[in-house]
């Protein structure tokens, strides 16, 4: 998968994910761009899973030095290395130390929220904030678990609108 070729955008407001893990999953995957595949990370800790599927923008990079993550927001899990056309309902504005040795040391690794193009059943839904506060406290929760046994301090901040979370699309392009 040559990612160079694939570009952040695919329309004005509309950008590309590569899906890494995907929903239901219990390994952590990573695009290793030395080989041009996905890679293992690591599994999750026992019974946490990938509520949705998780993956990156492509031709971004975010405060942590990674690809901009993504989460899609729809009912159905894909595979590793699809590219989805996809639209931002919001972002879930995370900080985590940037080494695992040192908590003083503190970065952003924001979670933009997206729901696929394509998805039949999400299509109506267009700010984060419209989803059910018990949808976004599980997704912070998820978060956190996620990263239990990692040695990184992560903290949710906060979140923001979808017109928050497409600005910071925009502004992880790699210039």
């Amino acid at each position: 998968m040559n990612l160079a070729a694939i570009p952040t955008f695919a329309s004005d407001d509309i950008f590309h994910v590569i899906v890494e893990a995907p929903r239901g999953s219990t390994l952590k995957l990573k695009y290793e761009p030395r080989w041009e595949a996905m890679s293992v990370s690591r599994p999750l800790p026992a019974g946490v899973t990938f509520p949705f599927d998780w993956g990156f923008v492509p031709s971004t990079e975010a405060s942590d030095g990674d690809p901009l993550d993504a989460l899609l927001l729809w009912d159905v899990p894909s595979f590793p290395g699809v590219v989805i056309p996809c639209r931002a309902i919001g972002v879930l504005q995370v900080e985590q130390n940037r080494r695992k040795d040192d908590r003083s040391e503190r970065i952003r690794n924001d979670r933009v929220l997206a729901i696929p193009v394509e998805a039949r059943r999400e299509h109506g839904l267009a700010d984060v904030l419209a989803l059910p506060a018990r949808v976004r406290q599980e997704l912070e929760t998820f978060t956190i678990a996620a990263t239990a046994l990692e040695g990184k301090d992560v903290r949710i901040v906060g979140w923001g609108d979808a017109t928050v979370a497409l600005q910071l699309v925009r502004d992880s392009i790699k210039r």
